[in-house]
């Protein structure tokens, strides 16, 4: 016999008749972790050789930041903490140096200095952190 599909109009009267186990998952409070990690693995293909550097910064506020550039053409990507997250920026348009983006936020690199924006803020808006290089690992 095939049975036909649950359809979602039935799922409210599923639920009134199993009112034993909503209220036992909903007393059986899971605890909430407090960090979670995970890893995440890029595979890039690259039309040359595959550079990756690190670059210490020094910023305004006695904060320092650790950018790693992954440089595998086409892709040209710069790995920055913001927030507290690691994000992925990707290069994009520039008229001089090095512009990258992630979500709302820009990297701009240009002659040993850099700054990060959040482009939802209005343009005049000082940026997030004015940052200049300290040392560069290859």
């Amino acid at each position: 016999m095939i049975k036909p599909p649950l359809s979602l109009a039935a799922l409210p009267l599923l639920a009134l008749t199993l009112p034993g186990i909503a209220q036992a998952q909903s007393e059986a409070a899971l605890p909430t972790p407090t960090t979670a990690s995970a890893a995440l693995t890029l595979t890039l293909e690259s039309q040359g050789d595959i550079e990756r550097r690190i670059v210490v910064y020094q910023c305004d506020g006695d904060l320092t930041l650790s950018v790693q550039y992954v440089n595998a053409a086409p892709n040209f990507l710069a790995i920055l903490p913001v927030e507290g997250q690691s994000l992925v920026f990707a290069t994009t348009l520039s008229a001089s140096g090095a512009r990258y983006v992630a979500g709302p936020y820009e990297w701009w690199s240009h002659q040993g200095e850099a700054t990060l924006r959040d482009l939802t803020q209005d343009e005049d808006a000082d940026p997030l952190a004015t940052c200049a290089e300290t040392s560069n690992t290859p």
